[in-house]
Formats: structure tokens, C-alpha cells, sequence
């Protein structure tokens, strides 16, 4: 389960990002993940709370977006979806094909409440 690893990983650009911004706690936390990720979305929200245990994320929520698996065509150049282990064109059907999207694991947003200056 290197998901939890993963989570951790995550845990420390959140930390970094909260004492940026002088969070005193984040809220939500969303991320946007491609099935070519090689990460599991469930084992990823399974792990966020002992990764988050004691940590200014501690209660937030994990949102995960599932991004569809695209390629461009570099015969014809006709974008269309694919899936895992066909990543052939959906026009064509061509296997020259340039991966767009799918094998992301991405940090798209962080809700925070800020610190209250005196």
C-alpha cells in the first residue's frame, strides 16, 4: 500500500503550503487523479486519515476527481478517450498515440482558514 507514502508526501506540501500562508487549519484538500496514476483513489482516502492524524489537515476532506484516460492520434491527430491497456486511437485505431491525459496525480485545490491578525 504505497498510497499511504503517497498520502504523506501530500501531507508535507500541505504543511508547507499552510505555514505560506499562515493557515491555522485546511478544510478540504482536493486532488485530480488518472487511472495510469498507479495510485488506488480508495486506498488514497483509506490512508489520508492516519497520514493526517495530528497534522493542521487533521478532519479535512479529501475530494478526488477522476481524470478519463485521452490521447492525441499522431496519424490522423483525433483526440478520444482510451482505456487502460488499449491506448490506441478511437478514430483510427492507430497505436501511435501521445498519452494526454490520465496518468496524472495532481493537487488542484486547498481550502484553509487563515490566522486572525490582532
Amino acid at each position: 500500500m504505497h498510497e499511504l507514502a503517497v498520502c504523506q508526501g501530500l501531507m508535507r506540501q500541505i504543511e508547507l503550503l499552510a505555514q505560506r500562508e499562515q493557515a491555522e487549519c485546511i478544510t478540504a484538500i482536493r486532488l485530480s487523479i488518472g487511472p495510469l496514476s498507479g495510485v488506488e483513489p480508495q486506498l488514497l482516502a483509506d490512508a489520508f486519515p492516519i497520514a493526517s492524524a495530528g497534522s493542521i489537515a487533521e478532519g479535512a476532506t479529501l475530494e478526488v476527481e477522476s481524470q478519463p484516460i485521452r490521447v492525441r492520434c499522431l496519424t490522423c491527430g483525433a483526440e478520444s478517450d482510451a482505456t487502460m491497456n488499449k491506448l490506441v486511437c478511437g478514430s483510427c485505431g492507430d497505436f501511435r498515440t501521445q498519452l494526454l491525459s490520465g496518468d496524472e496525480l495532481l493537487l488542484t485545490s486547498v481550502e484553509l482558514e487563515r490566522r486572525q491578525h490582532a
